[in-house]
C-alpha cells in the first residue's frame, strides 16, 4: 500500500501518523461518522469547554485505534472543532487499516 491510497486526512511515516478531524461536540454517543470536508468526522458526549472535548477526543482516539492514551497528542486546532493530532509509534496505513474495519473508510 502506497502513500497516496492513503485519505488526505491521514499521512505521517511509519513512526508516527497525523490525523485530521473535525469534532462534533455534545453528541449522543461518542462514535467515528467518516470523512467530512477533508477531515475524519467524529462526534463526541463532551462538551467544547475548558478542554473537556480535547481530552474526550484523545481518550476516545487512543481507544479506537488501541494505542495508548501517552502516545495521542493534540497537535493543533485547541479551540477549534478542525484539530490535528499525532499518534506516535503507530503508522498512517495502521490506522487507516482500523478505519477500514470499522467501516469508516
Amino acid at each position: 500500500m502506497s502513500m497516496k491510497d492513503l485519505p488526505s486526512f491521514l499521512r505521517g511515516n511509519e513512526k508516527e501518523a497525523l490525523l485530521d478531524i473535525y469534532v462534533q461536540p455534545k453528541a449522543s454517543r461518542n462514535e467515528l461518522v467518516g470523512a467530512h470536508q477533508g477531515s475524519l468526522k467524529i462526534r463526541l458526549t463532551a462538551p467544547p469547554v475548558e478542554g473537556e472535548a480535547n481530552k474526550e477526543c484523545v481518550k476516545f482516539l487512543a481507544k479506537v485505534f488501541g494505542i495508548p492514551k501517552s502516545n495521542v497528542e493534540l497537535v493543533q486546532g485547541h479551540k477549534s472543532r478542525q484539530k490535528t493530532l499525532i499518534f506516535h509509534g503507530a503508522s498512517p496505513e495502521a490506522l487507516q487499516a482500523v478505519l477500514r474495519e470499522k467501516g469508516v473508510l
